[in-house]
C-alpha cells in the first residue's frame, strides 16, 4: 500500500473515531431538533459546549504531546501519571455534578455540569496511546461502538422522554463501552500503569497547553456554555443548528493532523520537515475553502431538511459561521502535528490569547446587544485572528531554526558540524 493511501486510511479512520459524534448527530440531528424545538436545542448546546471544557479539564489537552512520546517512551509511567491526574479532575466534576442534582439548580447550571462530567469521563480513556502507536483500526473500532451505541440510545429513549438532559446522559451512557474497551487493550499490551511518581513535572508540562486549549475551547466548541449568561436558549438553538453542520465539516478536515501525527514524528529531524507542513497547510486550507462554499450553497436546503421550517432563521448564521472552516482547518493542523512535535508550547497558548482577546470583545458586545450575531461575527473573527498568529509562528520557527541549523560548508563529510576554517 502506498504512503498516499495509507496517509488517506489513517485520515478516514481517526475522522470516524475521534469526531464520530459529528457522523451519529448528522443522522440524529432531524429527531433531536424536532423532538425537543430551538429552545431544547439551544440547552442541549450548552451541554455540549460543556462537554468539550469537562473533556479538556481532565485530559489537560496533552494527549497530543504524549501521544509523540509514545514511541520514545517509558510509556507505563506515563499511564501512571496521567492516570492519576485525570481521575482527581473526574471526581472533582463527579461531585460538582452530585451537588448540583441535591438541588434545583437553573437549567443552564445543570447543563453544564452534566456535560461536564460527561465530557471528562469520555477524556479518562487510553486513546491517546493508540493514537501514538498509530493503530487508527484499533482507535476506530472502540469509539465506532460507542458512537453506534449512542446512536441507538437516541432512537430508543429520546421519543420517549424527550429533555436536552436525556440526549446529553445517553451521550454519557454510550461512552463507558469505549472507555472499557481502550483500557482492556492498553492493560493487555502493557499491563498495569506505573506507580503515578512523576505527577508534578507533568502538570507543569501540561500547564501552558491546558491553559492555551482552555482558551482556545472558550471561544470555540464552549462558546455557547460562556453566552448562555447573556443568550437565551432560542437565540443560542439557532446558532447551535448552523454551528452543528460547521463543526461537523470541520471534524472532516481535523484528522488530517492527527493522521499526520506519528508521521512528523518520525521525520522531526529531516530537513523537509517544514516543507511537508507547509504542503499540508495548503491542502488543508484549499479543501476548507471549497468546504466552504459548498455549505455557503447549500445552506438553505440543508436546514429545511434537517431540522425544519423552525430553524429557518439560521440559515444567515450559518453561512456566516462556514466562514471559519479555512481558518479553523490550518489552526488544527498547526496544532496538531506541526507544534506538538516541535514542543512549541509558548506558541499554543499566544495563539489562544490572541483568540481570547478578540472574544472577549465579542462577548462584551454580546452582553451590550444580547445579539446572537455578536457571537457569530465573534467566532469568525477569534479563529482569523488565531490563524494569522500560527503562520506568523510557523514562520518564525522556519527562520530560527534555519539560523540554528549548521550551513554544508561548516559540515564534514560524516555530517559532523565544524568551526569556521576547521578541517577535518
Amino acid at each position: 500500500m502506498t504512503r498516499a493511501v495509507t496517509l488517506v486510511r489513517d485520515i478516514g479512520l481517526v475522522s470516524f473515531g475521534k469526531y464520530g459524534q459529528y457522523l451519529v448527530t448528522a443522522v440524529t440531528l432531524p429527531l433531536i431538533a424536532r423532538v425537543l424545538g430551538p429552545e431544547g436545542l439551544g440547552l442541549l448546546a450548552i451541554g455540549m459546549s460543556a462537554y468539550f471544557i469537562g473533556s479538556l479539564l481532565v485530559d489537560l489537552g496533552i494527549t497530543q504531546f504524549l501521544a509523540a512520546k509514545v514511541p520514545t517512551s517509558d510509556v507505563n509511567q506515563i499511564r501512571g501519571d496521567y492516570l492519576a491526574i485525570r481521575v482527581t479532575v473526574l471526581v472533582t466534576l463527579g461531585a460538582a455534578l452530585l451537588a448540583g442534582s441535591t438541588v434545583e439548580v437553573d437549567p443552564h447550571i445543570h447543563m453544564i455540569l452534566l456535560g461536564l462530567f460527561a465530557g471528562g469521563f469520555w477524556s479518562i480513556s487510553e486513546d491517546w496511546i493508540l493514537i501514538g502507536q498509530g493503530r487508527f483500526v484499533a482507535s476506530t473500532l472502540y469509539q465506532g461502538v460507542g458512537r453506534l451505541a449512542y446512536l441507538a440510545l437516541l432512537l430508543l429513549v429520546l421519543p420517549r422522554y424527550p429533555s436536552a438532559s436525556v440526549a446529553m446522559l445517553c451521550m454519557l451512557t454510550s461512552s463507558i463501552l469505549t472507555v472499557a474497551l481502550t483500557w482492556w487493550d492498553s492493560l493487555h499490551k502493557y499491563g498495569r500503569p506505573a506507580r503515578p511518581c512523576r505527577v508534578v513535572p507533568t502538570v507543569r508540562m501540561a500547564a501552558p497547553v491546558f491553559t492555551s486549549r482552555l482558551l482556545v475551547v472558550s471561544y470555540g466548541q464552549g462558546a455557547a456554555a460562556i453566552y448562555s449568561s447573556v443568550l437565551d436558549a432560542a437565540s443560542l438553538g439557532l446558532y447551535s443548528a448552523g454551528d452543528r453542520l460547521v463543526r461537523a465539516v470541520q471534524s472532516m478536515l481535523d484528522p488530517i493532523g492527527f493522521a499526520l501525527l506519528p508521521r512528523m514524528a518520525r521525520s522531526s529531524d529531516d530537513e523537509r520537515f517544514w516543507r511537508r507542513a507547509g504542503l499540508a497547510m495548503l491542502v488543508c486550507v484549499g479543501i476548507a475553502v471549497v468546504a466552504t462554499a459548498a455549505l455557503w450553497v447549500a445552506a438553505p436546503l440543508i436546514v429545511r431538511l434537517v431540522f425544519g421550517s423552525e430553524f429557518v432563521h439560521a440559515v444567515p448564521l450559518l453561512r456566516v459561521e462556514a466562514l471559519i472552516l479555512p481558518a479553523t482547518a490550518l489552526s488544527s493542523l498547526v496544532t496538531t502535528a506541526v507544534l506538538p512535535v516541535r514542543e512549541d508550547t509558548s506558541g499554543v497558548l499566544i495563539g489562544s490569547i490572541v483568540g481570547t482577546c478578540v472574544a472577549a470583545l465579542a462577548l462584551y458586545v454580546a452582553f451590550r446587544t444580547h445579539s446572537v450575531w455578536a457571537l457569530v461575527y465573534g467566532t469568525v473573527a477569534c479563529e482569523f485572528s488565531v490563524a494569522l498568529w500560527y503562520l506568523l509562528r510557523t514562520r518564525h520557527l522556519v527562520l530560527q531554526e534555519r539560523r540554528t541549523r549548521p550551513s554544508d560548508e561548516n559540515v564534514d563529510e560524516i555530517g559532523v558540524p565544524t568551526c569556521k576554517g576547521e578541517k577535518r
